[in-house]
């Protein structure tokens, strides 16, 4: 949004300590999400294409779809926003407007990844990835295409799952000594992995918390001791959405029968879509003089 937002993001993950940073795909989610009083959010591909598509994370959504939804988003709330880039959406020249479009639309943060394009979602079966050498050049791109050199690019690689530890290991370093500001070594598949990345790279870290995924559930406080500066929770509130709508619709589709699923009240839903602020504002630019008539000039 603004160099402060940046900023902000800047300290949060380079000072000691852990984030944790939630997910969602559309505006109305991110506005719960900073209600909730979280410091930083993610604005997640695989919910944008959830939500948006209705279909799995599998490359289908856009350059324009997704900042779109990061505009929107922008728009509604005042924290700041990494932003799930995929692979670029293409390659180094791709990646470069990649980077130009989303930081226009509001990102803090870029997150590139090493997958073979369309991509996969990181826990998803198949995945391939390019050559460390093509990936590097995706990121020196992002780097000079970045307006603000505040802008984090953030550079995951899903390696793991192809080739291994240790090669995922090895990818990350040249992600760090090719610029990237924060590094994101995905589905490691044992706490043991999880502790070793974090033994061997840089910080700071991204810890990715996948409900169902392949890494296992490991407590908050063991991420925050091995060093990991932000625990990803990317779909955390999507998947907790999904939950609440059917079993509500289940109510419904009863016939009413039984006691109901909680629901938000309609001064809740008004104060999350800041009804009040927009009355006000209306307010202010409401007038009941008549606008005067503009007569074109005598020639």
């Amino acid at each position: 949004m603004t160099s402060s937002t940046k900023e902000r993001l800047g300290q949060l993950v380079r000072e000691p300590g852990l984030t944790v940073v939630p997910g969602a795909g559309n505006a109305l989610t991110m506005r719960i999400v900073e209600e909730a009083g979280f410091e930083t959010a993610y604005v997640s591909g695989a919910a944008i294409s959830n939500l948006f598509l209705g279909s799995p994370d599998i490359g289908l959504t856009s350059l324009t779809e997704v900042a779109a939804h990061v505009g929107a988003i922008r728009d509604a709330c005042t924290i700041p926003l990494i932003v799930d880039a995929d692979t670029g959406f293409g390659n180094a020249v791709n990646t470069w407007r990649t980077v130009r479009v989303l930081e226009r639309a509001g990102a803090d943060s870029i997150q590139l990844e090493d997958q073979s394009y369309p991509k996969r979602c990181g826990h998803f079966a198949g995945k391939s990835v390019v050559s460390p050498a093509e990936m590097v050049d995706k990121i020196r791109a992002a780097r000079e295409a970045r307006a603000d050199p505040g802008l984090l690019i953030v550079a995951r690689t899903d390696a793991r799952a192809e080739y291994g530890l240790d090669e995922a290991c090895r990818r990350a370093l040249a992600y760090h000594e090719a610029g990237a500001d924060v590094l994101f070594v995905e589905a490691p598949q044992t706490v043991d992995e999880v502790e070793a990345i974090a033994r061997e790279l840089p910080g700071p870290l991204v810890h990715n918390v996948v409900e169902g995924g392949v890494t296992p559930k490991i407590p908050l406080a063991r991420i925050a001791e091995l060093g990991y500066s932000v625990a990803l929770f990317a779909n955390l509130p999507l998947l907790a959405g999904i939950r609440a709508t059917r079993d509500v619709l289940a109510h419904l589709r009863r016939g009413s029968v039984g006691p109901r699923p909680e629901v938000a009240t309609w001064t809740e839903r008004q104060e999350l879509v800041r009804k009040p602020w927009f009355d006000e504002l209306a307010n202010r630019f409401d007038s009941d003089s008549p606008v005067p008539e503009v007569r074109p000039a005598a020639s």
